[in-house]
C-alpha cells in the first residue's frame, strides 16, 4: 500500500488545535498527523513529499452546481463575452460556421453587461438567422430568447397561455411572443429542443476536468432529470467519473429515478442523494420572489412563486417520510419564507424532526436574519451564492436598493447563529472557482467597485469552512471528508500559498497546483 508523508509547508486541517508539521496518507485514507520525525518512524518506507512552502488543505467539496448542465454547455456557443446585441450575433455567426445546419444554441448572455441593457428579441435574432432555429440561454439558466423559427418549432404562439410559474414575453399588442421566455415557459421550450448529439461521456469528462482544476473532489448535479441521469449513469458505467458525483432528482417530475440503482447508493462514483425543488427565480432577472417590490417598477413587482404552499408542503413531506435530503432553490426572501413555513408544516404533519434529512436552502440570496434563526431551529442549512456580490452586485443595488443589496448572502449572520453555511457557484452560471468564492466572501466588492455589506464579510478561514467542513456536513459526510484527520479520505488540494496568511484582497490570486482524491492525483497544474 502506497504511503506518502507530506511536509515542508503549512497544513490546514480545518480541525481544532495547532497545525501539524506533517501528514501521512496510506492508500486512500489519512493515517496520521504530527511531527515529521514521528511519522517517519511510524512509516519508515513512506514516500516523502516536500511541499516547498506550499499549502496543503482538505479538497474542496461542491455544495451546489450542475455537472451535466456544464457538460452540455461545452458544445453551445459561449456568449458570456458579448457586450452588445451585435456581439451576440457575431459570436453566433462564428459558431454557426462549424455547425451549418440544425438548431443553433448559445449559453451565458447577460443583459447586465450588454450595451442595450435588456434581453434581445426574436427580431434581433431573425436578422441574422431568419430560418434556422436559435435558442439562447441567459447566464442564470432561468430564462432565454428564441427566434421566430424556434418559437414555431416549440409551438409558442399568440394563443399560447403563460404556464404556471412562467411567463411568455409579449410585444406591444399584448399577444405576439417577443421571443423572451421566463422560468417554466423557458424550461418547456428547452425540453422541445434537440438534445446534444456529442458523446455525453466525453462531455462529462471535460466538464469534470474543470472542477478538478479548481481543487474540487466531490461534484453535485443539482437537478437530475431522466436525460441527465442517462448521461451520468453512462459515465459511471464507463468508469469515467474520477471523483464522487451526487445528483438530486427533480421532485416535481421524478419519474422512476427513485427506483434506480444509484438511488441513495454510490455505484461507479455516482449517487442520487435526494430531491430538488424550485420555489422562485433569479434576482438579477427580477424573477426571484420578494416580500418587498423591486425598484423601478409599478410597486407591485415582487417576482413570482413557482408553487403554492400546499404543493411545497407536500414536497417536503415526501422527502421527510422517505428520509432523503431535499434541496430548495430560494433566492428571494418571500421564497425563503415559504420554504420555512412549509418545512414547519411538514414536520408537524410527519411527526419527525426536519433536521434528520438536512434540507438545504440553495442560494438564500435575500434571506433575513430572523429567517436564518428559524432555519437554525429547524435544521435548514443555507448554501450561499456569495459570488453574486461581485458579478451582479451593482445590478442588485439598482433593483433592490442599497439596504437590501447590503444583506445579499449574509454569511456573517449565519456564522453568528452557528448555522453550517456553504458557498457554491451554481455552475455553469459561473465556473466552479472556489478560490474566487473565498475572495468574494472575504471582500464583498462589486465589479463596479462598491463595497456591499462590509459587516457580512468573513475571514479567509471562515470562508474555507464553507467549502470543506460545512460542505461535508451538508452531504452528511463529516466523518469521511471536509477536514484532515486520521481515518478520513485522503482528498487533498495543494495551493501555491496559505489562504489564511495572505491579505483578503489577494485571495483571488491563489492557484490550485494539485487535486488529490483518495490518495491519487486527479489534477496537476
Amino acid at each position: 500500500m502506497r504511503q506518502i508523508i507530506y511536509h515542508g509547508g503549512p497544513i490546514l486541517t480545518m480541525e481544532p488545535g495547532p497545525a501539524p508539521e506533517a501528514l501521512l496518507t496510506s492508500g486512500g485514507a489519512i493515517a496520521a498527523l504530527g511531527s515529521l520525525e514521528a511519522l517517519q518512524a511510524r512509516a519508515p518506507g513512506a514516500e516523502a513529499r516536500d511541499l516547498e512552502g506550499r499549502a496543503l488543505l482538505p479538497a474542496f467539496l461542491d455544495p451546489h452546481s450542475h455537472l451535466t448542465a456544464l457538460a452540455s454547455t461545452l458544445e453551445l456557443c459561449p456568449l458570456g463575452a458579448a457586450d452588445s446585441f451585435a456581439g451576440l450575433l457575431e459570436a453566433l455567426k462564428g459558431f454557426a460556421q462549424s455547425r451549418p445546419s440544425g438548431w443553433l444554441m448559445g449559453f451565458g448572455y447577460d443583459p447586465c453587461v450588454l450595451a442595450e441593457g435588456t434581453h434581445p428579441t426574436r427580431q434581433v435574432l431573425d436578422r441574422a438567422f431568419p430560418d434556422r432555429p436559435v435558442l439562447l440561454t441567459h447566464v442564470s439558466g432561468h430564462m432565454g430568447v428564441l427566434n421566430s423559427a424556434a418559437l414555431a418549432r416549440c409551438g409558442v404562439t399568440a394563443e399560447t397561455p403563460d404556464p404556471a410559474g412562467g411567463r411568455i414575453g409579449r410585444e406591444a399588442d399584448g399577444r405576439t411572443p417577443s421571443g423572451y421566455l421566463e422560468e417554466n415557459a423557458f424550461r418547456a421550450a428547452c425540453a422541445r429542443a434537440p438534445a446534444p448529439d456529442s458523446d455525453p461521456v466525453e462531455l462529462l469528462r471535460q466538464a469534470q476536468a474543470v472542477y478538478l482544476s479548481q481543487g474540487v473532489t466531490l461534484i453535485q448535479d443539482g437537478l437530475t432529470g431522466a436525460r441527465e441521469y442517462r448521461m451520468l449513469a453512462a459515465a459511471a458505467e464507463a468508469g469515467a467519473l474520477a471523483v464522487p458525483v451526487v445528483g438530486y432528482v427533480d421532485l416535481e417530475h421524478p419519474g422512476d429515478l427513485p427506483a434506480s440503482p444509484h438511488w441513495q447508493k454510490e455505484r461507479g462514483q455516482l449517487r442520487l442523494g435526494g430531491y430538488k425543488i424550485f420555489l422562485d427565480g433569479s434576482p438579477q432577472g427580477r424573477t426571484a420572489w420578494l416580500l418587498e417590490p423591486y425598484l423601478g417598477g409599478d410597486g407591485r413587482d415582487l417576482g413570482c412563486p413557482i408553487h403554492d404552499d400546499a404543493t411545497v408542503t407536500g414536497f417536503v413531506l415526501r422527502a421527510l417520510e422517505e428520509g432523503v435530503q431535499l434541496l430548495a432553490h430560494c433566492n428571494g426572501d418571500a421564497a425563503a419564507e415559504q420554504f420555512i413555513r412549509c418545512c414547519r408544516a411538514a414536520q408537524d404533519r410527519a411527526g419527525k424532526p426536519l433536521r434528520t434529512i438536512r434540507p438545504v436552502m440553495i442560494h438564500a440570496q435575500l434571506v433575513r436574519r430572523e429567517q436564518l434563526a428559524e432555519m437554525a431551529e429547524l435544521g435548514i442549512l443555507p448554501s450561499f451564492f456569495a459570488a453574486h456580490v461581485w458579478y451582479w452586485g451593482d445590478v442588485h443595488v439598482e433593483n433592490l436598493g442599497r439596504a437590501r443589496a447590503n444583506r445579499l448572502s449574509p454569511l456573517a449572520w449565519a456564522a453568528e447563529l452557528d448555522l453550517p453555511y456553504t458557498l457554491h457557484q451554481d455552475s455553469p452560471v459561473i465556473p466552479p472557482n472556489m478560490i474566487e468564492s473565498l475572495w468574494c466572501a472575504a471582500n464583498r466588492v462589486t465589479r463596479g467597485g462598491a463595497l456591499l455589506g462590509p459587516d457580512q464579510r468573513l475571514s479567509a478561514y471562515g470562508a474555507l469552512k464553507a467549502v470543506t467542513v460545512h460542505a461535508a456536513r451538508q452531504y452528511g459526510q463529516e466523518d469521511r471528508r471536509g477536514s484532515l484527520a486520521p481515518g478520513k479520505a485522503a482528498d487533498l488540494v495543494l495551493l501555491d500559498r496559505d489562504p489564511t496568511a495572505v491579505p483578503p484582497e489577494d485571495l483571488r490570486s491563489l492557484r490550485v497546483l494539485e487535486s488529490i482524491q483518495a490518495g491519487e492525483t486527479v489534477y496537476r497544474a
